[in-house]
C-alpha cells in the first residue's frame, strides 16, 4: 500500500539539448512506500527527467522538492547524499573486483568502514534484509546478469538511498530473476522508500506499480493510479488515439512485386548470449515498405544486425534477392543488394575520423572510378561527393573536415545518400530520423518513400509509431524478439498497435503462432 507522504516532487521541469527540448515543463511526484511506474516511448524524454533526478543534468527551468525542501544536484554524488540512487540498465560494474569492492568504489575514507571484511558483513546483512542475496567475496565476472543487477542495487542502499530509479531492470533478467527483484523491491517500499520503476513493459507494470505517469513526446502524457486504469488507456497516453493513422496522406494505389528480403524463422543471440529474436519470419517485396514497430530491447537491433551480415544467426535462412545471405557476412550481403543505414551513425555507419568524401566511397574506394590500381583517385572521389551533396542536400561539411563535427541530420544524410547511390535492391533503414529536426526527418522519409517508386524494397525500424504509420504499407511489431502482430495499412489499428508493442495480455510464447507473417 503505498504511503501517503511525498518522497519527491518535480514541477514544470524543462531541460533543452543544443535548443532542442528533451523534456517541456514536466510534472511528477513520487510518494514514500510506493512504487510509481514511468512509461513512454523512447525519446519520450524518461531517461532525461530520471538523469536531473539522479544530478547527472541539471535542469534549465523548474523545481525538483525533496521531502518539501527544494535541491538542485550538481552531481550524481550530490543526489547520493540526499538519498537517491539510480540503477542503470547497463550495469557500472568493475568485473575484476569483488561485490564489496565495488560497493565501496567512490566513497571516501569518511564514507568508507575500517576494512573489508566489515564491508563484507556489512553487505550480507543488507543483502539478507532486503532478499538481494549475492556472496559479498564474489568477483562481479563470476556472477549471473541477476546477481550483478542485485549488487547494483545493494550499492544505492550501502549509500543509503531511500529513492531509488530503476531503469528496464527486468531487460536481461530471465522470469526467475525477476520475481526475485520484485520480491526484493517490494521489501523496500515496505521499509518505506519510494521506487521509480522505468519500464516499457506494460503487463509488469500493471502488476507491481502503485501509479503510473506517462511522458509523451517531452511533455506530460497523463498520471494515474494503476488501480483505477487499463492497459489499452495507457496504451493511448503514450502513443495516441487512431487519428494519427487519418491525418497522414500515403497513396497506397500500386503493385507489389517478388520478395526481395525474406527471413525463415531466423533466431539470434544477444550480446549477453540470450535469446534476442526468435523464429522471425516475413518479406519486404519490391515496390513495398514493410515497418517494424516495437519499443527498444525487443530484438529489433539484433535483427537488424543479423540481416545486415553483422551478427550471426543461431538458426534460419535470410534471402536477399534470391541470394542466400545466412551467415555470409556484411560484405556479401551487401554485393547481393543490401543497402543499410544503421541506428549508430558514427559508430558503425560512418567512420569518425575521415573526411565525408572518404566517407562517401567507403563501400566503393576500391574500385573504378574511385581508384586505380590501388590508388584512390582524389578527383572522382570528390566528384562523388560533390554530386551527393548536392543530390541529398547535405551541409556543414568542408574538404578534409573530420564527418564527427557535422550535425545529426546531415550525417544521416549522408549515409543515405552513399548508401542509395550503390546498386542495391532492399534499403534496411534502422531509426532513420531519432535525434533529427523536422526538416531533415521529413527529407529523410522522403528519400526512403521514393525508393519505393523506384520498384526496390524497404524495411525500416524505428520506434516513432507515427513515422512507421506515415511511411509503410504493412506494419509489423516485435516484442520479446517476436512477431506478435502484422497489419495491412487499411487495417491498421493503432490502438491494438500499442499494446502489441508493451505486450499487454499476450502470450509471447505463443504469439508467433497467432499471427501471420509480413507479406
Amino acid at each position: 500500500m503505498a504511503g501517503e507522504s511525498t518522497h519527491l516532487e518535480v514541477r514544470n521541469l524543462t531541460k533543452s539539448f543544443y535548443g532542442v527540448p528533451a523534456i517541456d515543463a514536466v510534472n511528477f511526484e513520487l510518494r514514500g512506500g510506493e512504487i510509481h511506474g514511468l512509461l513512454g516511448e523512447n525519446g519520450a524524454g524518461k531517461s532525461t527527467l530520471c538523469s536531473v533526478l539522479s544530478g547527472l543534468y541539471r535542469p534549465d527551468s523548474g523545481t525538483v522538492s525533496l521531502n518539501g525542501q527544494d535541491v538542485a544536484f550538481r552531481s550524481p554524488q550530490e543526489a547520493s547524499s540526499h538519498g537517491i540512487g539510480m540503477v542503470y540498465q547497463h550495469f557500472r560494474l568493475v568485473n575484476s573486483f569483488t561485490v564489496a569492492q565495488n560497493i565501496v568504489l567512490g566513497l571516501s575514507k569518511d564514507q568508507r568502514p575500517r576494512s573489508m571484511r566489515q564491508v563484507e558483513r556489512m553487505v550480507g546483512d543488507l543483502a539478507e534484509e532486503f532478499g538481494l542475496h549475492v556472496d559479498p567475496s564474489a568477483s562481479i565476472w563470476q556472477l549471473s546478469v541477476g546477481e550483478q543487477q542485485r549488487v547494483e542495487i545493494l550499492k544505492q542502499l550501502f549509500r543509503g538511498a531511500k529513492i531509488l530509479i530503476l531503469d528496464e531492470p527486468t531487460a536481461v533478467l530471465a522470469a526467475q530473476e525477476t520475481d526475485r527483484l520484485f520480491d526484493a523491491v517490494s521489501t523496500m517500499v515496505d521499509k518505506g522508500h519510494g521506487v521509480v520503476l522505468v519500464s516499457h513493459k506494460m503487463a509488469e507494470t500493471m502488476e507491481y506499480t502503485d501509479r503510473i505517469t506517462v511522458l509523451r513526446r517531452g511533455k506530460n502524457g497523463g498520471s494515474v493510479e494503476t488501480r483505477d486504469t487499463t492497459p489499452a488507456e495507457v496504451a493511448r497516453m503514450m502513443f495516441g488515439d487512431s487519428s494519427a493513422a487519418e491525418r497522414t496522406t500515403f497513396d497506397t494505389s500500386h503493385e507489389v512485386g517478388e520478395p526481395v528480403l525474406s527471413l525463415s524463422g531466423v533466431s539470434v543471440l544477444g550480446d549477453h548470449g540470450l535469446p534476442a529474436v526468435n523464429d522471425v519470419s516475413f518479406e519486404v517485396r519490391r515496390g513495398q515498405v514493410v515497418g517494424v514497430a516495437g519499443v527498444a530491447g525487443n530484438g529489433q537491433r539484433e535483427l537488424q544486425e543479423a540481416i545486415a551480415g553483422l551478427r550471426p544467426l543461431v538458426e534460419g535462412t535470410i534471402t536477399v534477392a534470391d541470394t542466400d545471405c545466412s551467415n555470409a557476412g556484411p560484405k556479401a550481403t551487401m554485393q547481393a543488394g543490401l543497402a543499410y543505414v544503421p541506428e549508430d551513425r558514427l559508430g558503425v555507419g560512418l567512420a569518425p575520423g575521415l573526411p565525408l568524401e572518404h566517407n562517401m566511397v567507403l563501400k566503393s574506394y576500391d574500385r573504378a572510378p574511385h581508384s586505380r590500381r590501388g590508388v584512390l583517385a582524389d578527383a572522382a572521389i570528390e566528384k562523388t561527393m560533390d554530386m551527393l551533396v548536392e543530390d541529398f542536400d547535405v551541409r556543414g561539411n568542408r574538404r578534409g573536415m573530420r564527418v564527427s563535427l557535422m550535425s545529426g541530420g546531415n550525417l544521416q544524410k549522408a549515409i543515405l545518400a552513399r548508401e542509395l547511390n550503390e546498386i542495391h535492391q532492399v534499403l534496411l533503414a534502422a531509426a532513420p530520423t531519432r535525434g533529427l529536426d523536422m526538416a531533415a526527418a521529413e527529407a529523410v522519409r522522403a528519400h526512403i518513400v521514393d525508393e519505393r517508386a523506384t520498384r526496390r524494397g524497404v524495411l525500416v525500424f524505428s520506434e516513432d509509431l507515427d513515422e512507421i504509420v506515415h511511411m509503410s504499407d504493412v506494419i509489423i511489431v516485435m516484442f520479446k524478439g517476436r512477431i506478435v502482430g502484422s497489419f495491412e495499412r487499411d487495417e491498421l489499428d493503432l490502438d491494438q498497435v500499442g499494446l502489441l508493442m508493451t505486450g499487454s495480455g499476450l502470450d509471447a510464447d505463443d504469439a508467433s503462432d497467432q499471427v501471420s507473417a509480413a507479406s
